[in-house]
């Protein structure tokens, strides 16, 4: 077994020489020098086959017919003394071409360059990628009319407590005389979707229509009803804060982090049932709005000049 060069061996090879090398000795001396010194380490560490191989190729001199080993760029290491052959895929060779491109200044910053691992982003991005809108729309409403005194972080706890609780609960028994919003899953899908549960009781309740007053209108110093409609977001802000004045009213159960959670909960899973108070407001703001429908063609609201739809 030949000897192994030692570590202060390996330190003085690898030091930068301060003094230039004397006249008599030539470049390619220690060139050779250099390459016996690392024949002798890694030779030991070759198979048999190679060893055979590497001292025919040293034994044997260059004639014209055969051409010395050169390191290409396609990254061929299989001619280089001391060193096995290696078989160099496409991929590697452009990767070997990317970081000497990268050596030498050429490509420092490209970012259309390949090899990221999942693809840069489309421009522009979708809102969904900023972190304020991180959420789902009805999630983050809801979130902030849970809110009190500003503690936004209180009511994202007492929101994840929510759908946790709808998704543990077991499938609601739908009520056919109290419809829910047109196209909503099965009542046996809505736990598996807590948000999209979350969704379909807030729809379902929420008005269509809300009621106007002017003032003076109606004569004798009377406001004339007139029923007007509202956008999505507004319908869903009267609708959960139906349902959270229901649970205010109720007594509580108990005391606890998780109790006012817990008890809205119920309510929206009693909204999806058909057994919420909610249902009745829902009715009565309609039946005023049929009722009122006939103040839309009023005179003394067309003399005004005030024009409202329905």
């Amino acid at each position: 077994m030949p000897a192994r060069l030692g570590l202060s061996a390996a330190f003085r090879s690898l030091s930068i020489r301060t003094n230039q090398l004397p006249q008599k000795q030539s470049i390619a001396a220690a060139v050779q020098a250099r390459t016996l010194i690392t024949d002798s380490t890694t030779s030991s560490r070759l198979p048999p086959r190679v060893q055979v191989q590497q001292q025919q190729q040293r034994t044997q001199p260059f004639s014209s017919e055969t051409t010395p080993p050169t390191n290409s760029n396609n990254g061929d290491l299989a001619g280089i003394e001391g060193q096995p052959p290696v078989d160099v895929t496409p991929e590697n060779a452009a990767a070997l071409s990317q970081l000497s491109e990268i050596a030498y200044g050429v490509k420092v910053a490209d970012v259309a360059l390949e090899g990221h691992k999942y693809g840069l982003p489309t421009l522009p991005l979708p809102s969904e990628l900023h972190h304020k809108y991180r959420y789902s729309e009805v999630v983050n409403h809801a979130t902030k009319l849970l809110m009190k005194d500003g503690k936004l972080s209180k009511a994202q706890r007492d929101m994840a407590m929510i759908l946790n609780y709808l998704r543990s609960s077991p499938p609601p028994k739908l009520n056919p005389s109290r419809p829910l919003i047109p196209g909503h899953p099965p009542a046996s899908h809505l736990p598996l979707n807590p948000v999209e549960y979350l969704t379909v009781a807030i729809d379902s309740v929420a008005p269509l229509i809300k009621m106007r007053g002017y003032k003076g209108l109606a004569g004798g110093g009377r406001s004339l009803e007139v029923p007007q409609p509202i956008p999505a977001r507004q319908r869903r802000s009267t609708a959960f804060k139906w349902i959270l004045d229901v649970v205010n009213k109720k007594p509580s159960k108990g005391s606890g982090r998780t109790m006012f959670a817990h008890r809205v909960a119920e309510e929206i899973v009693a909204v999806v049932e058909g057994r919420s108070s909610v249902w009745d407001k829902r009715m009565l703001i309609h039946k005023l709005g049929t009722a009122n429908r006939a103040n839309l063609n009023s005179p003394a609201l067309q003399l005004k000049g005030k024009r409202v739809g329905i």
